[in-house]
């Protein structure tokens, strides 16, 4: 962790507060990051790390004597940072002994840099040359049934279309938050239908992913798709006064789509 760049040795608080706030923005993530979990993971690299390289080749000219000039097409990381600002009073009950602080922003912050990650990474960030899971894929969307019960059907059609396409498992899915409710809440004639998906069904993890709408069925074969992570998710300070401290969570990131028919598409 670059502690000059985050600047944390700056923060007016004492040393158990800010572990208290690394703690809490930990939990969090832990809880809500999906994407990291299905595919391939890169890094952390530091935020010296701009750039991926493609292997690619961007002809720019050519001259005299069959001469060409090409750029190497690299792909940049973007910076994500989440500000949270924090009472003192709270953070310094820390150090008098408090189990309790309110850390409601740090949940707020840690639940904002989850999904936009995950958003990146499902739906894409055009502005940072990302092609996102569920817009790269070419196979049409499978239709999510109105009744929940119904979805190991949809789920097995949506298996033999990337089976079709020569894509193996183990196969992932992944849920929008209201329909991954839906199916832990449902059962079929007493018997839990999530875990008939995931133990009858599926042969990889279905996990809750609020950055998206509908759902997704993916390969976890793996080198189909890749997170590269410059800085990994970091607590860092900005400013404070004499009643709160600002900090923030940040981190550095890139996503590459390699194999687009890796995944099918649910939607309404």
């Amino acid at each position: 962790m670059s502690m000059d760049l985050l600047k944390r040795d700056k923060a007016p608080i004492t040393p158990d507060a800010l572990k208290a706030v690394d703690d809490e923005a930990a939990r969090v993530l832990k809880l809500n990051l999906a994407g990291r979990r299905l595919i391939d993971f890169r890094g952390p690299h530091g935020w010296h790390m701009a750039a991926v390289n493609t292997g690619r080749l961007e002809m720019i000219s050519s001259g005299p004597h069959d001469m060409e000039l090409a750029i190497r097409r690299v792909q940049p990381l973007v910076e994500v940072r989440v500000p949270m600002r924090l009472s003192l009073t709270e953070l310094d009950a820390v150090a008098r002994g408090a189990t309790d602080p309110d850390l409601d922003a740090v949940v707020v912050a840690a639940e904002q840099a989850a999904q936009a990650e995950d958003s990146a990474i499902f739906n894409g960030l055009s502005a940072a040359g990302i092609q996102g899971i569920i817009p790269a894929s070419p196979h049409p969307p499978h239709k999510l049934p109105a009744d929940v019960r119904e979805l190991p059907g949809v789920i097995l059609a949506a298996r033999e279309t990337l089976r079709q396409a020569g894509i193996s498992g183990p196969y992932a899915l992944a849920l929008a938050a209201p329909i991954y409710a839906q199916v832990l809440a449902a059962a079929e004639d007493g018997y839990p239908l999530a875990k008939r998906i995931t133990q009858q069904v599926l042969d990889g993890p279905m996990v809750r992913v609020p950055a998206i709408d509908g759902g997704v069925l993916l390969s976890m074969r793996g080198g189909d798709y890749e997170l590269h992570v410059g800085q990994d998710l970091s607590v860092g300070y900005l400013s404070h006064d004499r009643q709160s401290v600002e900090l923030y969570i940040t981190e550095s990131f890139t996503f590459r789509t390699l194999e687009p028919a890796a995944a099918v598409a649910l939607k309404r």
